[in-house]
């Protein structure tokens, strides 16, 4: 049943952003900015295991890896611009974030930065 809740919770959640942004692109985006799903995860993290190690390791690796995320916030609008199609866009959008996501991790395990 908590598994349940969880779900319910999270999906309650997207669709709540997805209806405001219909409505208002800023609010939406406020919304979606704020980084949710990951309070969300780290919350869950934290009522399952009680382990404050988990949670730190979960939001430090979350830090390194928005950088590469903002590829897709980036590419999407130029490539429909473009003239692309949407889910043309998106899916070249996602293909090179995650690119940048093996880019990053390798750089950062070059650095000694294990995630």
């Amino acid at each position: 049943m908590y598994y349940v809740l969880k779900v319910v919770i999270t999906t309650l959640l997207i669709v709540a952003i997805s209806e405001v942004s219909k409505r208002s692109s800023l609010i939406g985006a406020i919304l979606a900015s704020v980084p949710l799903v990951s309070v969300m995860a780290m919350l869950w993290l934290y009522v399952d295991t009680k382990d404050i190690e988990k949670v730190s390791a979960l939001s430090t690796s979350v830090f390194w890896l928005v950088l590469p995320s903002l590829v897709l916030f980036v590419l999407l609008p130029v490539l429909l611009k473009f003239g692309w199609g949407f889910y043309v866009s998106l899916c070249a959008s996602i293909s090179v974030t995650v690119l940048s996501y093996f880019v990053m991790v390798s750089a950062l395990n070059y650095f000694g930065v294990k995630l």
